[in-house]
């Protein structure tokens, strides 16, 4: 038996939201050291069940212990603008202190704050620059830096501090590949507990463990993300090989069933006419008329209950069988003809300083990558391509129903029920259309009431694309701002699906590589101060 120590331990554990969704309910959880990494559908409850255990939410049943401290990296992090950077690390304090103690002042209180970390500075500095950071200096504020850094920096505290138990929350979502290999590298470093929640699959083949949590429990597979794979996929075919064999067998015990109901049917039919034509005696013939009887009453218990057997395991059967639903999206009116003028932009100067030269000209269905590093202007260009935000100089004309999916997913109201969010996109539409073309996004029956407020990340994605896309009129253009951020890998996989058949233009920003080649782009523009042409080499090359 493993003697090494446990670091989380969930017993019994539960949970529910205020309008009584159940997340959890009885679950058991044991990790110990060594790198973890969790995965499972969206709204499986998987950053709910991080927050549990980090104490940002507080269980309705059982118990969550942790074996020393615990540093959590929240889905989305973001820091207060106006904040120092060594506020946001976690020692503005220390280092103040010991500011204070160099320039002579020898207060008690200066000591006990600085303690054992004298070195906290150049600790500070040497944790920036592992993360790629060594260019921001402590005093800066977190305004003067990027969204990807500002993720950075949280994980920068979070390894400043060196907890026993490490959890992080799509931890890569809006880093560019240079800030993603940066935290590839702290997490392979990393020596304590971890437990990480990504669809990011390089980051996921970093760990030593897959956990998969589905219906409420977990599942453990040794090794990383692609022996997940390869065993999930052993599992699949041998439970689609059972159902076959229960399926086989449920036929063949429903044939010997109907034989052998037609075999008691001739002999009843043969001792009838003996008992009509009186060849033996009354007493005999009641006599073997009850026997049969009885014996066939027997027989009929017996096949019956061998059908009932036989129909039990192929429900198990089916049961050990994933029916995972994937989102399909069907567009109608969305194609665009090849020569036709969809966008012009003409030399844009755009807020924060970034530039589009020239003409942006987009024509027909093409499929823009935007690419760039964290900062460069991705997300303002687009803002300005969709009407959100004025140029400070040049023109831009959509020709086509348009529409904008933003990175912070924040065009819908928390208030409202998904069915209620995508009516307002579509207010001619009825109720029944709505939640018909809902439930192809998984938002059947009563989770289409569902309040937004209580998605997960991938829900809310979900629910956001629906709107959008549900929308009247259909667009011709859509504009995807790391669209896949939130998803977990079976709804990545839709999204390719889904963008594949959309007949409109595409402009996606993006840093996941995979994504972007997978849905057949057709024009790679790199923003780096000036949007140029670049390729797919490039940017899987690290030179963007």
């Amino acid at each position: 038996m493993s003697t090494a120590p446990t670091f989380v331990t969930c017993t019994d554990l539960s949970f529910c939201w205020p309008d009584g969704t159940e997340v959890l309910d009885g679950f058991q959880l044991a990790v110990g050291p060594g790198r973890t990494g969790l995965v499972g559908r969206n709204g499986s409850g998987k950053s709910t069940l991080l927050k549990l255990i980090a104490g940002e939410l507080t269980p309705t049943g059982g118990a969550v212990r942790t074996a020393g401290t615990v540093g959590y990296l929240p889905q989305g992090a973001t820091l207060d603008t106006g904040l120092r950077v060594d506020q946001a690390l976690g020692v503005a304090g220390t280092r103040a202190a010991l500011h204070a103690i160099e320039a002579g002042d020898a207060r008690a209180e200066n000591f006990t704050a600085v303690g054992d970390d004298w070195d906290v500075e150049e600790r500070a500095r040497a944790t920036l620059d592992q993360l790629g950071l060594g260019h921001i200096g402590l005093d800066r504020t977190i305004g003067e830096v990027s969204g990807g850094e500002c993720v950075l920096l949280r994980l920068a505290a979070l390894l400043l501090a060196r907890p026993d138990v490490l959890l992080l929350d799509e931890p890569t979502n809006n880093l560019d590949r240079h800030a993603r290999r940066r935290l590839h590298a702290a997490v392979r470093a990393w020596s304590g507990v971890l437990v990480v929640v990504s669809h990011d699959r390089e980051l996921l083949e970093l760990a030593d463990r897959i956990a998969d949590l589905r219906d409420g429990g977990i599942t453990w597979y040794g090794g990383p993300y692609s022996a997940y794979e390869e065993a999930l996929a052993a599992e699949q075919e041998a439970a689609e090989r059972m159902v076959r064999v229960a399926e086989a067998d449920v036929q063949r015990q429903k044939r010997e069933l109907a034989d052998a109901q037609v075999k008691l049917a001739r002999r009843k039919r043969y001792g009838q006419k003996m008992y009509d034509q009186k060849r033996e005696p009354k007493i005999v013939m009641n006599a073997r008329k009850r026997t049969a009887q009885e014996s066939a009453g027997k027989h009929r218990i017996m096949h019956t209950e061998k059908l009932g057997q036989a129909k039990e395991r192929l429900d198990e059967a089916v049961e050990a069988v994933r029916d995972d639903d994937e989102i399909r999206i069907e567009l109608p009116h969305t194609a665009v003809p090849a020569g036709r003028e969809v966008l012009l932009a003409e030399d844009l100067e755009l807020r924060y300083g970034a530039r589009v030269k020239g003409r942006l000209d987009v024509r027909g269905p093409e499929r823009i990558a935007l690419v760039g590093r964290n900062g460069a202007g991705k997300t303002t260009l687009l803002r300005t391509l969709a009407g959100e935000l004025e140029p400070v100089a040049g023109e831009v004309a959509v020709r086509v129903p348009a529409r904008f999916l933003p990175q912070r997913l924040d065009v819908l109201d928390d208030e409202l029920s998904v069915a209620a969010n995508v009516a307002r996109f579509a207010p001619t539409a009825t109720d029944n259309r709505v939640r018909a073309r809902l439930a192809r996004f998984l938002f059947r029956g009563a989770r289409a009431d569902q309040p937004v407020g209580t998605l997960s990340g991938g829900e809310r994605f979900r629910a956001t694309l629906a709107a959008l896309l549900l929308a009247e009129p259909a667009p011709q253009l859509l504009m995807l701002d790391e669209p896949t951020n939130n998803l977990d890998l079976a709804s990545v996989r839709s999204l390719t699906a889904a963008l594949e058949a959309y007949e409109g233009a595409l402009i996606v920003a993006g840093h996941d590589l995979p994504f972007l080649e997978s849905i057949g782009i057709t024009r790679w523009l790199a923003l780096d101060g000036e949007l140029r042409p670049t390729s797919g080499e490039e940017v899987r090359a690290g030179t963007v």
